[in-house]
């Protein structure tokens, strides 16, 4: 009997298509036994994936860790052990950029068996008792807020994504020097157009994920829209939740809509597994076309192949949900990836949210996160120490 450990994060998008593949993968073959763990949202973005491929044989990871992923080699490099027509019709079904976000330094370190963006989603229920529709636009998403209605999270993780992503809205991609996050213009535009918004809603948002924001507004009548989140189809499925959520493409800002920051998630081997052929093999069967389309998707997981994204089945079990979300997904920006990057996508939040709250001035606030972006483009290797 052979077992592999595999890691994932606990929530039902993240663990209950993959134990349910564990499954079906012991029954077709009895020898191998896969079992999964989980960890929180949190710890899934903060802990080093180096440590994890000593215990673990599969795991699930974000696709920044990639160049953190490369320098170490503690996972495999997929391009060179599974076949170049697999990695071609992997590469052919992305969803927008799920698939190249775990290409790094030449290699892919991981295949996008998860794809996701921030996106709205609102009770439409609660929206028409209103007399409203679904916001279109930047104003109708702050009359939204001001009426006391508005979710979003809040966290330091989820306000970093949406500067990056008011950052673009006002013109210019970040990351793109060598000393600053953004030039101060932009970083302090966007800052302001955070605050406009993020002034009006509870504090309690303060300490939410996504997750959180959906348990928010599938538990209670309170809230009527959330304007960005990282979407789960989970909440747009008959059943899961005592209301059904509805998705919506960002609204538009200025001249177009807005560009929000991919995240999902992607399937690693590690360099260390005993099994690797065993591991290679279900990671192959997992993220097929076939399997993501049917039995990953109908198992409530959020598939990172498109052909799965594009498939009427799933789309009536999700309300359209991937129709829906697909062009958000499409236009989705980036993260960097360099060895380093964690550190600053662990530290950088911080500042913004403090500016948000009141406790920084903007100047102060940009000032700190440019601090951590240079501290972590020139000691990688002592971060994580």
């Amino acid at each position: 009997m052979r077992e592999l450990k595999g890691i994932t994060w606990g929530h039902s998008r993240g663990f209950t298509p993959l134990a349910a593949a564990a499954q079906r993968w012991s029954e077709l073959f009895p020898d191998v036994v896969i079992r999964w763990e989980k960890r929180t949202l949190q710890q899934f973005a903060d802990y080093p994936i180096e440590k994890l491929t000593e215990e673990y044989d599969l795991l699930i990871i974000d696709h920044p860790w990639v160049g953190r992923a490369a320098a170490l080699n503690c996972v495999l490099p997929l391009d060179v052990h599974m076949a170049e027509a697999f990695m071609k019709g992997q590469a052919e079904g992305s969803v927008g950029y799920s698939h190249p976000s775990y290409h790094y330094g030449g290699h892919q370190w991981a295949l996008a068996i998860d794809a996701a963006t921030p996106v709205a989603s609102c009770r439409v229920d609660l929206l028409q008792a209103a007399g409203l529709r679904v916001p279109e636009t930047w104003e109708e998403v702050l009359h939204i807020a001001r009426l006391g209605r508005l979710a979003v999270p809040a966290i330091p993780i989820d306000l970093l994504m949406n500067f990056y992503m008011f950052c673009i809205a006002h013109g210019t991609r970040p990351f793109q020097q060598e000393t600053e996050v953004v030039d101060g213009a932009t970083a302090r535009a966007a800052l302001e157009t955070m605050r406009e918004l993020y002034s009006l809603i509870d504090q309690k948002f303060f300490k939410a994920n996504p997750i959180a924001v959906a348990e928010y507004m599938t538990t209670t009548d309170e809230y009527w829209y959330c304007p960005f989140a990282y979407g789960y189809s989970n909440y747009s499925r008959d059943g899961y939740a005592r209301r059904r959520l509805v998705y919506a493409d960002l609204v538009r800002f200025g001249k177009g809509r807005l560009r929000s920051t991919i995240g999902g998630t992607g399937l690693a081997v590690s360099a260390f597994s005993r099994y690797r052929e065993e591991a290679l093999a279900f990671a192959g069967w997992i993220v097929s076309p076939e399997v993501q389309s049917t039995f990953y998707m109908e198992h409530g997981g959020q598939p990172g192949h498109r052909l799965a994204w594009t498939n009427d089945r799933a789309n009536r079990l999700t309300h359209n949900y991937f129709y829906t979300v697909l062009p958000a997904m499409e236009r989705g920006y980036v993260r960097p990836r360099y060895d380093g990057y964690l550190y600053f996508q662990d530290h950088a939040g911080d500042p913004v949210q403090d500016y948000l709250g009141g406790g920084l001035d903007a100047g102060r606030a940009i000032d700190k996160m440019n601090e951590l972006y240079r501290v972590s483009k020139n000691s990688p290797i002592n971060l994580f120490v």
